[in-house]
């Protein structure tokens, strides 16, 4: 049986890049080492790392269903990782429409403006490199 957390941690790097999980390893601390652990091991190690469809797909997903849920201070994070995933602004754009017509026009709204600033972000970073 495959180390769930070894695995978690390599798919959450792959996916959200060293420096991001870098950052939160320096967080953590022992209050929330036990939550960092279920969800390196649940949420990475288990579901992203699943190969039943692709790092695409899983974005796409996972976009729509922060933004149908209003769970958007996850989204910036998300939409960073499309660069590693392959989710392009096309599919996060069908993905938040999609949230209007099955969970509601407000929430995708929110959705799309945060992704919008992020994607701002993105480009200045890069210019700035």
């Amino acid at each position: 049986m495959p180390d769930r957390f070894e695995e978690g941690m390599a798919t959450r790097r792959a996916v959200l890049g060293d420096a991001h999980v870098d950052r939160a390893e320096k967080q953590k601390d022992p209050f929330d080492e036990p939550f960092q652990t279920l969800i390196t091991e649940g949420a990475w190690g288990s579901v992203w790392s699943s190969k039943r469809i692709s790092m695409r797909d899983r974005s796409i997903l996972t976009l729509a269903l922060l933004a149908a849920t209003g769970s958007f201070d996850e989204i910036p994070m998300h939409i960073r990782a499309t660069v590693n995933t392959g989710a392009s602004k096309d599919d996060v754009l069908e993905a938040f429409q999609h949230v209007a017509i099955y969970a509601g026009v407000p929430k995708a709204n929110h959705a799309l403006k945060i992704a919008k600033q992020t994607y701002l972000e993105m480009e200045a970073e890069e210019i700035a490199e």
